[in-house]
């Protein structure tokens, strides 16, 4: 099945943060604090999605602060934060939404991710992932974590389900009368 089929049937999207929603540096100043830098571009991919009705998750190991404010910034509704064990958290959402295998798409950068990547309908990299991650996705992205990769996976999924076009007019402004 090619990635376009994939993309087709996705109902609900899982992101890995620290290399997938940034570029995977954490910067940690003289009193312990961290911060994140994430990317605009996937910011608003991630809400193009939600707006055409696809469900949206972050799956992290961290739990920094960054992280949970970023969510609720873009309105992130399932964010599961210290996942120890990301595939016992991702399998325990998808049943919560209802929403089978075959229609879960994750993208991911790093081995924490491979249990997700191995069983989900549609397995996404990032091209700096380790080459055991790149080789069980369906797709690699052309672009970086951090920088536009979610959103370029968005737009996948957006025209493969012929939903681009309707997604992106809440923000295009009305026609002006003649």
């Amino acid at each position: 099945m090619s990635a376009l089929d994939r993309a087709r049937r996705v109902r609900l999207l899982t992101c890995d943060v620290d290399g997938v929603l940034t570029d995977g540096k954490i910067y940690v100043n003289e009193h312990g604090f961290e911060t994140k830098a994430f990317s605009v571009l996937d910011g608003v991919g991630l809400k193009l999605l939600a707006r055409a009705g696809i469900a949206v998750a972050w799956i992290t190991g961290s739990n920094a602060p960054a992280v949970g404010h970023r969510a609720r910034m873009l309105g992130i509704e399932h964010v599961l934060l210290d996942a120890g064990d990301k595939l016992a958290s991702w399998t325990a959402l998808r049943r919560e939404l209802a929403i089978p295998d075959a229609e879960c798409a994750h993208i991911g950068d790093d081995l924490p991710d491979l249990p997700i990547l191995r069983v989900c309908g549609f397995a996404v990299a990032v091209p700096h992932a380790p080459a055991v991650v790149r080789e069980q996705a369906h797709y690699v992205t052309d672009r970086d974590g951090g920088t536009g990769a979610v959103r370029e996976l968005a737009e996948l999924i957006l025209a493969a389900q012929g939903k681009g076009t309707d997604a992106r007019e809440w923000q295009d402004p009305p026609p002006r009368a003649a």
